[in-house]
């Protein structure tokens, strides 16, 4: 008796502003039968303060994803080819971890990844928001973004240049997601 297929989860992580929905979005429009559950779509407990989770050791099995988990076993019994989650995780959570088949991390260098969220968060925001938002990155954020590239980079299948231009990233995503796609028999 032969098992059905399920679909092939790719998880794509990196920092803030470092390109994580755009290139999901993107990339399932050039995926034929793909979904995308996006982790910002969801509230979840966690932690309060997520520096002073960093600063603890970041244990990544604190934050109860079971919506999220709930939603992708959903997705994985529909007639999908590629289920792509905008997580920024990796592997790095216990329960999700199972669910992944792939993970990629953009790698966009912080400057950029701090532009662009500057530019997408703050267009019409008043000067003295963006000087907090920047003196808080100084002072705390920066360490949420050095935890990313600390742990979940290198917990990544595939790391992409988050400096190319967005086609150069989705085809070299879409050869490497192609590749791996043997339609995994959970």
């Amino acid at each position: 008796m032969e098992k059905e297929k399920t679909p092939l989860v790719v998880a794509i992580a990196g920092v803030s502003g470092g390109g994580k929905t755009t290139i999901t979005n993107y990339l399932n429009d050039k995926l034929i039968n793909s979904k995308v559950i996006s982790f910002d779509d969801y509230d979840f407990d966690g932690p309060y303060d997520i520096i002073d989770w960093i600063d603890n050791g970041a244990n990544y099995n604190e934050w109860n994803l079971d919506p999220l988990i709930q939603d992708i076993k959903m997705a994985l019994v529909e007639p999908l080819d590629y289920i792509l989650l905008d997580y920024p995780f990796a592997y790095k959570h216990m329960k999700t971890s199972t669910l992944i088949d792939l993970t990629i991390y953009i790698d966009t260098p912080l400057d950029i990844a701090m532009a662009r969220r500057l530019i997408r968060d703050y267009k019409n925001s008043s000067t003295e928001n963006i000087l907090f938002d920047m003196e808080n990155y100084i002072s705390r954020g920066r360490r949420g973004y050095l935890e990313m590239l600390k742990t979940i980079k290198p917990n990544s299948d595939i790391i992409v240049d988050g400096t190319l231009s967005v086609s150069k990233i989705i085809n070299e995503i879409y050869n490497s997601v192609s590749d791996n796609n043997t339609n995994t028999e959970r």
